[in-house]
């Protein structure tokens, strides 16, 4: 790699995986904040009294904490918990006051997906796929019950979430998903079980982040709906069924499409408080979020409060405080790592409230990236991410390619990319077709057929990486995880000549190895977006890089999680055995208390140092 400035100061990878992140926010009926903070190597359950303060842990185990929710009437919460990384959530509720622990549901061979407390903190919901592997059914169950005393409330037939409790606590809203880009919203009757859909549809049509409004009577979502490109805030009237968009106005100046369906940029999502009517909802600007904040003084109107003072990068996770006047949110940027904000509503004065450390690594030291632009194939403009190390002479450069496919790369804090900057790479992170975030027809861009569009999109990166003037062409790495994993053995097997190494995590080899073998629960969700066993086989055979593998010239680094649910170790394996047979140097790192990516700081001390090692000896 480039030798960096000696003036500036180099840490080791452990130092930088060592920096730590606080997020998932929820607030405490008497305003305490529990969030989740990954000091000790996982993350846990943490709570906060005041901005700054010394923050007390409450959970101590070698497991990741997946999310926590304070109950809005006690001093109680409820947090969730899987297993090596098997992705079987459980849900546990914790007494910060005695520190006592009590399992929910106790039903470890089945993953539960939290649906929220009920208003008078008596009930919790949530859907799991206990009855049958391949399908989620929504379950109701008293705070004191456990496993099986669980009430079955609705069977499902697919992939069902929950967006929570009506005002009245008589209803939840379910959302089913059928692909990543077609969804249907119902309301729930807790007592009956009867589904009142509100969202029939033909064709694909997107309803996502669905809430209830203050009154019961209204459902906010964002939504694709009549033939939008993007996704807007829109409500549904329950009364009558009908769907509009959502007016932003009042006496504050809005930007102009701040919400249409006629807008440039996606609505990420959506929080109500149902008491003081305050909504907060987000755009994806170009990967970076903006937050809007204010009044529904109708059901169909919000009137803006001024927009919090955020760092410029990437928000989310909204809770908000007993009485609405202040909400809690997880924010980070390219240069700065994850912490808790609380905004005041109505000003939008906002605080960080947690201190999450950076190693003693100077802040200032982390670099951001330039958004840049780059022509492909078809003449289309590719977004991507360029970070360059403040170095002499020419860089190596990682293109780091994400996972998905429907996904995006945005600004927000990676330790792991700081490291590789601060020892002289440069880090491009392109935003190839099949991406969410630009529209819904640049997403389908990559579908089935056309997915090695999305290949071509990165050997055009890489045509103009050679002609930026930092870049040294003959060491340019392809990494990338899961899908991205994919693309990356595309990529070498497909460009061989323009890679000097490839490192793959949790990647797909095979298209038709990977559905035949992943999760019952999720394999129709896949093949909406790659294309089906029955009907697609020998295209999805004729684009697996495991078929093209003698093409390969390049080292390569494979590493996966033995309890993988979504992309199974298998893919590793074959890989790993066809590509030492081309007679390249293959290495291989599986571990077996990981699954889908590496929680546990151990494991990602050794991946990243065993990543660090095979590219100081290729690259």
């Amino acid at each position: 790699m480039t030798d960096p400035d000696p003036r500036r100061p180099t840490f080791d990878i452990e130092r930088y995986l060592n920096i730590r992140s606080a997020y998932g926010a929820s607030f405490a009926p008497d305003g305490t904040l529990a969030f989740l903070m990954d000091t000790t190597g996982v993350p846990q359950v943490w709570t906060l009294d005041a901005p700054g303060s010394w923050p007390e842990q409450h959970t101590f185990y070698d497991e990741r904490v997946t999310f926590v929710s304070w109950s809005p009437e006690r001093s109680e919460l409820v947090f969730g918990m899987d297993e090596g990384g098997d992705e079987r959530q459980q849900l546990f509720v914790l007494t910060p006051g005695t520190g006592a622990i009590r399992e929910l549901t106790a039903t470890p061979e089945a993953k539960h997906r939290w649906g929220g407390w009920s208003h008078d903190g008596e009930r919790l919901a949530f859907t799991s796929n206990r009855r049958d592997e391949a399908v989620f059914d929504v379950y109701v169950q008293g705070r004191e019950e456990h496993g099986d005393d669980a009430r079955l409330v609705t069977e499902g037939d697919g992939w069902l979430t929950l967006g929570g409790w009506s005002p009245d606590d008589s209803r939840l809203l379910v959302t089913q998903a059928y692909s990543n880009f077609d969804q249907d919203v119902s309301v729930v009757d807790v007592e009956t079980g009867e589904r009142r859909l509100l969202t029939a549809h033909e064709g694909t049509v997107r309803y996502q982040s669905a809430s209830w409004g203050p009154d019961g009577e209204h459902v906010y979502l964002v939504t694709d709906h009549g033939d939008a490109d993007t996704l807007y805030l829109a409500r549904i009237d329950l009364s009558s069924g009908e769907l509009s968009p959502v007016a932003v106005e009042g006496d504050l100046d809005v930007p102009e499409n701040r919400n249409s369906p006629d807008g440039d940029w996606e609505v990420d999502g959506v929080a109500v408080d149902h008491d003081s009517r305050r909504m907060a909802f987000s755009r994806n600007v170009d990967g970076y979020t903006d937050l809007t904040v204010g009044e529904l003084t109708a059901p169909g109107r919000l009137d803006p409060f001024p927009t919090p003072d955020l760092p410029r990068g990437t928000a989310g996770g909204v809770s908000f405080d007993g009485d609405g006047d202040r909400f809690a949110l997880s924010a980070s940027a390219a240069a700065d790592n994850t912490n808790v904000h609380v905004i005041d509503a109505k000003t939008g004065e906002t605080e960080r409230w947690t201190k999450a450390a950076t190693a003693g690594i100077p802040r200032d030291t982390f670099v951001a990236p330039e958004l840049v632009h780059y022509p492909t194939f078809d003449g289309r403009e590719i977004p991507a991410y360029f970070s360059v190390p403040d170095v002499e002479g020419q860089s190596p450069v990682i293109v780091d390619i994400h996972g998905g496919p429907e996904s995006q790369r945005r600004p927000s804090f990676s330790a792991t990319k700081q490291y590789f900057i601060n020892h002289g790479y440069a880090v491009f992170e392109p935003n190839v077709r099949g991406s969410t975030g630009y529209g819904k027809a640049y997403t389908h861009l990559d579908d089935v057929e056309s997915r090695m569009d999305s290949v071509k999109d990165i050997e055009a990166g890489v045509e103009w990486l050679h002609d930026h003037p930092a870049v040294d062409p003959d060491r340019i790495v392809a990494m990338g995880g899961s899908y991205g994993g994919f693309m990356v053995l595309a990529a070498l097997t497909e460009y061989p000549e323009l890679w000097a190494a490839g490192v793959d995590i949790v990647g797909i080899a095979s298209f038709v190895t990977f559905l035949e073998n992943t999760g019952d629960w999720r394999r129709k969700l896949r093949e909406a977006e790659y294309g089906s066993l029955e009907d697609d086989r020998e295209f999805l055979e004729g684009i697996s890089p495991i078929n093209n593998i003698e093409r390969i010239e390049t080292p390569l680094f494979v590493l996966h999680g033995a309890n993988d649910p979504r992309v199974p170790v298998s893919e590793a394996h074959q890989i790993v055995e066809s590509a030492r047979g081309q007679g390249v140097p293959v290495r291989e790192l599986v571990f077996d208390d990981e699954g889908h990516g590496f929680s546990k700081l151990d494991n990602r001390i050794e991946a990243y140092s065993e990543i660090v090692d095979f590219l100081d000896e290729h690259v």
